[in-house]
């Protein structure tokens, strides 16, 4: 995978694989809401594993019964591709 920021012109385009995420300065964000606290608590663990796996963490906001996940490459500044294939893969666990 590509560690080149996806420039501002395309990564719309990228971001249809992905469309409940949005840009928002140099990441792209998603915030899901759940019926009951644990349900967030119990995704986060899973979105860590994933994370884990892919040796990429997003930054995580939990609040009540919202999840906020915000993703970017941080050494280079902005989204890439790994950004873009790791929100595809937390939508699998939402979706």
């Amino acid at each position: 995978m590509s560690e080149e920021i996806i420039p501002a012109d395309e990564l719309d385009e990228a971001l249809k694989r992905c469309p409940e995420w949005e840009a928002e300065g140099e990441a792209i964000t998603r915030t899901i809401e759940f019926e009951e606290y644990m349900e967030g608590i119990d995704f986060v663990n899973d979105l860590a594993e994933i994370a884990n796996e892919a040796q990429h963490f997003p930054e995580i906001d939990i609040r009540d019964l919202t999840v906020t996940i915000r993703l970017k490459t941080a050494d280079i500044g902005g989204v890439t591709e790994i950004d873009v294939e790791l929100a595809s893969r937390i939508d699998n666990l939402v979706d």
